[in-house]
């Protein structure tokens, strides 16, 4: 599996990354308009990411936007509902209106909250198929 975490905070990278490193690769950027570059690349390199992990609220582009930007461009690539890429909205904002936002407006795919722990991570691959059920849930 092809990870991408967006987040622009170093130490929730590294936590990220080493709960999703056991799944296949990994790559991280700090910023949304980073995000939608490394999207575009790695569909362009015909090597797209399976999921997104993307952080709501980051300086420049944030992650509602960049989400949004990720959307049209699968659209305009017509890559169909069951191609796209699965994202995950990551945040420490739990209110409706975060959650409301980042899964029907931004057309997220799930939505965790920080902090996030290992079988949080386990339980949303496995939710969005990515994942098998005999696959460690890393409690």
């Amino acid at each position: 599996m092809k990870c991408l975490i967006v987040e622009d905070d170093k130490l929730s990278i590294n936590i990220l990354k080493e709960m999703v490193r056991r799944y296949g690769t990994t790559d991280c950027v700090m910023s949304g308009q980073q995000g939608l570059e490394m999207f575009l690349r790695a569909h362009e390199a015909k090597s797209p990411y399976d999921v997104i992990f993307m952080d709501i609220m980051m300086p420049g582009i944030d992650g509602l936007s960049a989400v949004r930007k990720i959307r049209d461009n699968e659209e305009m690539m017509n890559i169909t509902a069951l191609q796209r890429a699965r994202i995950i909205m990551t945040t420490a904002l739990s209110d409706p209106e975060t959650v409301i936002k980042a899964l029907y407006e931004s057309d997220a795919d799930l939505y965790l909250v920080k902090p996030i722990n290992q079988k949080a991570i386990s339980n949303a691959l496995r939710e969005l198929k990515l994942i098998s059920s005999s696959v460690d849930t890393g409690r």
